[in-house]
């Protein structure tokens, strides 16, 4: 337990992404492009659980632990950036007809 409590930061243990306050598709966008850039250099490395991004400027890092947030930081999940899990099929819609 921290000694001290940073008021707007995230709680450690399940740091929530505020959907209601960002655009999600930028959001994923932007945490995608630090993931795969991370995935490209470190080819071998260890599996994290998610991107930390700033809410200005886009930067962001991999982080391979829950992390204490700032104010102006999102955790997204590595579920969230990498889209659809393999075994989940996908719904297949027919063409509509007139």
């Amino acid at each position: 337990m921290p000694s001290f409590e940073i008021r707007g930061a995230s709680n450690p243990g399940n740091p929530p992404v505020r959907w209601d306050q960002i655009n999600s598709g930028v959001v994923i966008k932007q945490a995608r492009r630090v993931y795969f850039h991370y995935v490209e250099q470190c080819p071998g490395g260890a599996e994290p659980i998610g991107i930390v991004l700033e809410s200005s400027g886009g930067l962001g890092r991999v982080v391979f632990e829950a992390p204490v947030l700032l104010p102006d930081e999102q955790f997204v999940p590595l579920e969230l950036i990498r889209g659809r899990s393999a075994g989940r099929p996908r719904s297949i819609r027919s063409p509509q007809r007139s």
